[in-house]
């Protein structure tokens, strides 16, 4: 059928695989004080199942049943099972290129150093580089902001007419991701990310929970599915809600992830996405059918948003409660790994490779420059709570290409699959599906921000 050639791969695989360990050390030595001191390569493929389940299984997926608001209950589900098939395939296809290359003696740590290789330099430092920077700062920034409104809600739960604002407890959540972003490098976060793993199934066990209740109860809204809004406004909520499902699973950080993972990598990424995806099968498709069949057109950006009806509670307030605290914790957690990339670049720039981890010449300039760095992104969050329109445009400029376009044409010029071949037009077709819904996306949400830049003020009480 003009596949690729399997055997050929697993033999390239073996004989790589004694070259690779051969020039380890000398590999060792030339690595910069980023790859160094962050990237460390001790990990197993379940530190990276945990990884990646933190950096895809988000609470983000709170956002899933407005998504199917937009989209309806068969378009819905067909793009919430696309988006699953579509991602660990193109997943499974960067890990091989990075498994191929490392085997060939050239093992790339970064996102863009593989676009370094493969596309060439301009495209790693002015391309790639670039909107996955955009891309994970922006994640942090949106974590910092949401840790700020759970807070919120919890306090509002106690005080309904207190008086503290948003800004300020976007800063109380700013002052956690300040002491997490302190933790050295990205395989140090393994006994975090495991911990979140348990706290993503705990805040949608909760929110798909709370959906039955309040939807098998008296309290809950009139079940309705119709698509709200004119034909254009339902056109371009298509396009959103395929941005929100897409930025929903969407990592960006798939090599920086791998570079976790002691040699020899072969295999340990397939592992640790079974992992993740398992947890993806678990808490998405529970949260978007229970929550969206709770509340149907009414289904807020956040779901949890839904359990409250005018400040009050349609479940019981411990519920709430508790389901705003682990969904904190996960914030937490979700923030640092996406903090990671701009450590690797702090690290890259002050520290000095030839120096001890631990010693003074490295430790002062990281904690200033990691301490900045989330001030910042505090400051952002406090200062722009309307974020997550801004971040929508993000996504879509930055996660479809990142994580549906890039492997696929990484995985062609690095294979060369035969162009007669199921493979190469697969390849080509999910490329060219996804420029265009990128495209695509990223207009109706620059189109959102322009509906909604009325409401925008800074440092808004929201």
């Amino acid at each position: 059928m003009g596949l690729f050639n399997i055997s050929s791969i697993a033999v390239d695989h073996e004989v790589g695989e004694e070259a690779a360990a051969a020039a380890a050390p000398q590999q060792q030595k030339d690595l910069d004080a980023g790859a160094l001191f962050v990237l460390k390569s001790k990990g197993s493929w379940v530190h990276c199942g945990y990884h990646l389940t933190t950096s895809i299984v988000a609470p983000a997926l709170l956002s899933l049943p407005y998504a199917f608001a937009l989209l309806g209950w068969t378009a819905g589900i067909l793009c919430l099972v696309v988006g699953a098939l579509v991602t660990f395939y193109s997943y499974n296809l960067i890990s091989l290129v990075l498994e191929h290359n490392a085997n060939m003696g050239r093992r790339h740590l970064r996102f863009r150093d593989m676009a370094h290789d493969i596309l060439g330099s301009g495209w790693g430092r002015y391309y790639v580089g670039p909107i996955q920077f955009m891309v994970c700062y922006g994640a942090v920034v949106a974590s910092t902001l949401l840790g700020g409104q759970c807070l919120k809600t919890i306090y509002l739960l106690s005080h309904p007419h207190g008086s503290m604002k948003l800004f300020e407890f976007v800063i109380i959540f700013g002052c956690l991701m300040l002491i997490l972003a302190q933790v050295p490098s990205f395989h140090s976060l393994r006994h975090i990310n495991m911990v979140s793993l348990l706290l993503c199934l705990a805040y949608s066990a909760c929110a798909t929970g709370g959906s039955i209740y309040i939807g098998n109860s008296s309290k809950g809204p009139k079940k309705d599915y119709s698509l709200s809004g004119d034909t254009q406004d339902r056109i371009f909520g298509i396009f959103n809600a395929i941005a929100i499902i897409a930025t929903t699973y969407g990592n960006g950080i798939i090599p920086e992830i791998q570079a976790t993972l002691a040699p020899p990598v072969k295999g340990k990424m397939f592992k640790g996405l079974c992992i993740c995806y398992t947890m993806i099968a678990v808490t998405f498709f529970s949260v978007a059918i229970s929550g969206y069949w709770a509340f149907g057109s009414q289904s807020e950006g956040l779901i949890l948003s839904n359990f409250l009806d005018d400040g009050k509670a349609l479940v019981p307030k411990w519920f709430i409660l508790m389901t705003n605290l682990f969904t904190i914790m996960q914030l937490s957690a979700v923030g640092v790994v996406y903090l990671q990339p701009t450590n690797e670049v702090l690290e890259r720039a002050f520290a000095d490779p030839g120096s001890g981890e631990f010693s003074a010449r490295n430790v002062i300039p990281r904690l200033i420059a990691r301490s900045l760095s989330v001030v910042a992104a505090a400051t952002i969050a406090a200062m722009l709570p309307f974020f997550g329109d801004i971040n929508s445009v993000i996504g879509a400029f930055g996660f479809m290409p990142l994580d549906f376009v890039l492997p696929v044409v990484f995985y062609n010029l690095t294979f060369k699959p035969s162009k007669r071949g199921l493979i190469f037009w697969v390849n080509v077709s999910i490329a060219s599906v996804f420029s265009a819904l990128g495209v695509v996306a990223a207009v109706a949400a620059v189109r959102q921000i322009s509906l909604d830049a009325k409401n925008y003020r800074l440092f808004a009480n929201v």
